[in-house]
């Protein structure tokens, strides 16, 4: 079955997945929509608008190693939607490795970035596959402004802010919540550096008069994609929310969490954690508006005797993902990636493809450099 469609969209049935899909279709992508319930998915597929067009099946799979194989067996890349990824990616990741397909997913999680990097990265790279987990725009769409960067000679230290604004899905709450009590890491001299529990700060918002209230964030991907970049010494990010009053709610909720929830057992944590994003977003959000939807990534690239400052504006941050993930698929169709193993979008592809790509959809603007 899965032999006639090269990829294979897993968590179709939710909002990014559908997006992908939608990118797919675009695209003229055969493939596979799976997920744990075929009911549903076929329900969610069929709104998707123009799918009579696209070439695809539906494919019901059990959330385990062995039945993700055997679907994944003769298909070429996986997009993983399945998510909270620390916790339901290592069947999908050890599935594409046993059938021989490219990854990627869409997650914000670092501890789940840093897992699949030590534990599995080799692994793909001896296979001539590659691991791309977190290429979405929540982080790609920074990143390729630090690649921008990082074109000039001698900067090696990375500033970044990461700013969104419009109603993050269920399951990304999911997602933020389920990493809440995991350490967060910054990049010191090429080596990980905890944050201090609590850490937030003021930001000066580029085009803006007003600062923003940001936090690690979760540590962000970008100091794990940096990691082994022999340019970068130091990779700092913070994030959040335009609105005040949200990130306010998040420092609460934060506080709440370290002080009631941390001294749980594990499984305590998780079900306390799922339960409170549960009552923070339990629906489904409504199609984005390029007009209320958007987002800025700045980053300030500096290094002993040079100073750059690249921002990029976006729109639609879900249909970014979806985009991103489709062009991934898309590329490694009809070439091989820049590199096998484990790698971000920009080291898989090319931050200038990337942005390019982007910018013909009309998801974000030129990069304004300074």
């Amino acid at each position: 079955m899965s032999s006639k469609k090269p990829v294979v969209i897993y968590g179709v049935n939710g909002y990014t997945g559908r997006l992908v899909a939608e990118y797919c279709r675009e695209y003229n992508i055969p493939f596979i929509a799976a997920g744990r319930d075929g009911k549903r998915i076929k329900e969610v597929i069929d709104k998707i608008p123009g799918i009579e067009t696209a070439d695809y099946e539906i494919a019901e799979v059990e959330h385990t190693v062995p039945a993700l194989t055997k679907l994944l067996k003769g298909s070429k890349v996986l997009c993983n939607m399945v998510g909270p990824f620390a916790k339901y990616g290592p069947e999908a990741v050890e599935a594409a490795l046993a059938a021989g397909v490219h990854y990627t997913d869409t997650n914000g999680e670092q501890n789940w970035m840093i897992e699949c990097d030590e534990k599995w990265g080799q692994k793909f790279g001896d296979k001539n596959l590659c691991l791309a987990p977190g290429i979405a725009q929540m982080y790609t769409t920074g990143e390729i402004a630090a690649q921008i960067a990082l074109e000039t000679p001698g900067l090696h230290t990375l500033d970044m802010l990461v700013l969104w604004k419009g109603f993050p899905t269920y399951a990304s709450v999911q997602t933020i919540f389920a990493i809440l009590t995991s350490d967060f890491y910054y990049l010191e001299g090429n080596k990980y550096v905890k944050w201090q529990q609590g850490a937030k700060a003021d930001a000066i918002v580029p085009g803006q008069h007003e600062t923003a209230l940001v936090l690690p964030w979760g540590g962000t991907a970008h100091p794990v994609w940096f990691k082994n970049d022999p340019r970068v010494h130091n990779c700092k990010v913070m994030g959040g929310v335009f609105a005040r009053a949200v990130m306010d709610n998040v420092v609460a909720m934060n506080a709440k969490i370290d002080a009631d929830i941390r001294p749980l057992p594990p499984k305590e944590q998780q079900k306390a954690l799922s339960e409170m994003a549960a009552s923070v977003q339990a629906g489904m959000p409504p199609r984005e508006n390029p007009l209320v939807n958007i987002s800025i990534d700045s980053v300030m690239a500096s290094g002993p005797l040079g100073f750059k400052h690249v921002v990029i504006r976006g729109n639609q941050n879900y249909k970014q993902t979806g985009l991103l993930q489709a062009h991934f698929a898309h590329h490694l169709l009809q070439a091989p990636p820049k590199r096998y193993g484990f790698a971000s979008g920009c080291q898989a592809l090319g931050h200038r493809e990337l942005l390019g790509v982007l910018q013909s959809f009309g998801l974000v603007s030129a990069p304004v450099i300074t």
